[in-house]
């Protein structure tokens, strides 16, 4: 029989109180009752060891959900800005839009809508193709050089004359 004998169990490890929050808060609270005694206590050195290594996870945990808002937060503010980049460039292409739409407009002429303009701009770049001087028809040279009208265009000279 050992109830006699004054054996004690063994001292509970490092990870056993890392393990178990409750017994850990026990053993640090009997440790911290009379600190004198308890400072070299095997069992008391390992609470206070699993004490600094939770504080040590928790804090680790706390900075990377800090860590995790500020990305959040950087790429929220980054996208608010390329929105408001975004908004500054339409507003920017409206007002010219605007002033060039009044500009047109003292001549009674107003642009083409985008789609058609982006077209006529591709035509307008595209190279007139060459008439040879040979040609007949509308458009030829005339023998002296110059354009000849076309017949029905030219006035009809008339033999009475008042």
């Amino acid at each position: 029989m050992l109830v006699g004998s004054g054996c004690e169990p063994p001292p509970r490890s490092v990870q056993d109180f890392v393990d178990d929050p409750i017994s850990l808060q026990a053993a640090l609270v009997r440790c911290a009752r009379n600190r004198a005694e308890s400072r070299y206590d095997a069992e008391c050195v390992n609470a206070r060891q699993a004490l600094a290594m939770v504080e040590a996870r928790e804090d680790r945990a706390a900075r990377e959900a800090l860590e995790e808002q500020s990305a959040r937060a950087l790429e929220e503010r980054l996208r608010a800005e390329e929105a408001a980049t975004e908004a500054r460039r339409r507003a920017e292409e409206a007002a010219l839009r605007r002033q060039e739409e009044e500009y047109l407009a003292q001549f009674d002429e107003l642009p083409a809508p985008a789609e058609t303009q982006d077209k006529e701009d591709l035509d307008a770049d595209a190279p007139a193709a060459a008439v040879p001087a040979t040609a007949v028809g509308e458009g030829a040279l005339a023998p002296g050089g110059l354009d000849a009208a076309p017949e029905e265009d030219q006035p009809a000279e008339s033999g009475a004359s008042d």
